[in-house]
């Protein structure tokens, strides 16, 4: 490792990190059986955090170049994968010798699935990160107290099979919290949860079309729904949206025999657009003249800043019978719990059910009887009201910031809802790509606007500026950085 050195300029750390180790062993600088430095050794000659050389060796011994044990050091692998083919003694000696397949071939549909990203994001930093709520501000002692109060009682029931649906006391607690939040009404048994959002639009995919169907996606749109509908075979139609949410003629022009439309209307992901009552009763006309079906992504409708929330549109009851609500709980509390929820129109619980049992049997029961109490004793409500205010105060410092430190090269309205804001680049020629990358090597994640668009026509270069997971003492010197990295 003598020598070695990062260079800021160049990629990410980590990938620097595992390419430079990778090349020492394929050269034989360093031979198999050797020890190489410790992740804390390395970390510190190298001057970035142990983490990055712990992710960097995982990388290198799951694929085959590192052999790290617990309580031993990391050695080179005795056998690396370019040595392989070459080894007589791994070959069979006997007539029986089969020929070892030179590649792994992929479904047709599986070569697609693994093609995609799942988001414009990338792992690590967290500042100014969008899609990200408030994690320093989890009840993490009221969470920790509910959860002996579960333990304590020895659930067996909840370690077993249970209901694929999802445990009832919470099926129960998502309806009164709905009705009471959102004014959607509903029944427990239309109520399926499951694995955070993401599972929820995929379940909708696969039963709600064939292979080959047509659904419509925003443009710009929520990346990791729109590749749950083309990772379910579906074919994605972008349709613009405007200052009023998903134009709902454009999309009839374009594919009037869609099946399914994704939408996020509370608060469009990424633009920020709230659809319009216009828009939704178009929108709701049109699935019913079409047999078609809209699926309502309502990730972050609670956070509103101006007026009282806005209902979904699962709560136009009367004109509901075509929606498919999905919430999640990753935007009110945090990602990591996994958990969201879908409500149905009740001739779809069976099937849905069904789906749900074959995807992973069941949602996490300890979990599940966690959050059920958390909501159903009020906790989620009184959390979600100190959340607006606390994000209301870190969006203020967020745009008060820009517009000191930036404001000759971004633009950036206050948003009256969500998590982000989009900053647009004033000088429209520069790439907000390339803009993304250098910045994150400075530990600001500020995902590029065109990331989310399926087609490029009349975009403008931005950057997506989550202000709910940035401690507001931490904002400005985060846009000063990203202000400097601007000018350069």
């Amino acid at each position: 490792m003598t020598g070695f050195a990062l260079d800021p300029a160049a990629e990410g750390w980590q990938d620097q990190i595992v390419a430079h180790l990778r090349g020492l062993i394929l050269s034989g600088a360093l031979r198999p059986g050797s020890a190489v430095p410790s992740t804390r050794t390395l970390a510190r000659d190298l001057g970035v955090a142990r983490q990055t050389v712990v992710l960097a060796y995982a990388r290198l011994a799951a694929e085959g170049y590192l052999d790290g044990r617990p309580g031993s050091a990391t050695r080179v692998s005795e056998v690396i994968p370019e040595d392989l083919p070459n080894r007589e003694e791994d070959q069979p000696t006997t007539v029986d010798r089969v020929q070892p397949s030179t590649a792994i071939r992929l479904s047709a549909r599986g070569a697609a699935t693994a093609a995609l990203a799942a988001t414009a994001a990338r792992p690590g930093a967290t500042i100014l990160a969008p899609g990200i709520p408030a994690l320093d501000a989890f009840p993490s002692r009221l969470w920790e107290r509910l959860s002996a109060e579960v333990w304590r009682g020895r659930p067996a029931g909840l370690l077993g099979y249970a209901e694929p649906g999802g445990h009832r006391p919470l099926r129960e607690a998502i309806v009164g919290y709905l009705g009471a939040m959102r004014g959607v009404a509903c029944a427990a048994e239309q109520v399926i949860v499951t694995s955070g959002s993401q599972q929820a639009i995929a379940l909708a995919a696969h039963l709600l079309a064939d292979a080959g169907d047509a659904a419509w996606v925003e443009d710009p749109a929520y990346i990791a729904g729109r590749h749950a509908l083309v990772s379910a075979g579906l074919r994605a139609v972008p349709v613009p949206v405007d200052a009023e949410g998903l134009e709902v003629e454009r999309g009839a022009a374009l594919e009037p025999r869609a099946q399914i439309a994704l939408v996020t209307p509370s608060h469009q992901y990424p633009a920020g657009a709230v659809m319009s009552l216009r828009c939704r009763l178009a929108l709701l006309a049109w699935a019913e003249r079409a047999g078609a079906w809209v699926i309502e992504d309502d990730y972050d409708g609670e956070f509103r800043y101006v007026g009282r929330p806005l209902q979904p549109l699962a709560a136009l009851s009367e004109r509901s019978q075509r929606v498919i609500y999905v919430g999640t709980f990753s935007k009110v509390l945090a990602p990591g719990l996994r958990l969201g929820y879908l409500v149905l129109p009740p001739g779809l619980v069976g099937a849905f059910t069904a789906a749900r049992a074959l995807a992973d049997r069941q949602p996490p029961g300890p979990e599940q009887a966690v959050l059920a109490e958390f909501i159903a004793r009020g906790h989620l409500a009184r959390h979600v009201r100190a959340m607006r205010t606390l994000y209301r105060t870190r969006r203020d410092a967020l745009t008060d910031a820009v517009t000191l430190h930036a404001g000759g090269l971004l633009d950036v309205a206050v948003p009256t809802c969500g998590l982000h804001a989009v900053g647009y680049l004033r000088d429209r020629a520069r790439s907000d790509t390339e803009i993304y990358d250098r910045v994150l090597r400075h530990g600001v994640q500020t995902p590029p606007l065109s990331a989310y668009y399926a087609t490029r026509e009349a975009l403008r270069p931005g950057l997506l500026l989550g202000f709910a997971s940035t401690p507001e003492d931490r904002i400005a010197d985060a846009v000063r950085t990203l202000a400097a990295l601007l000018q350069r």
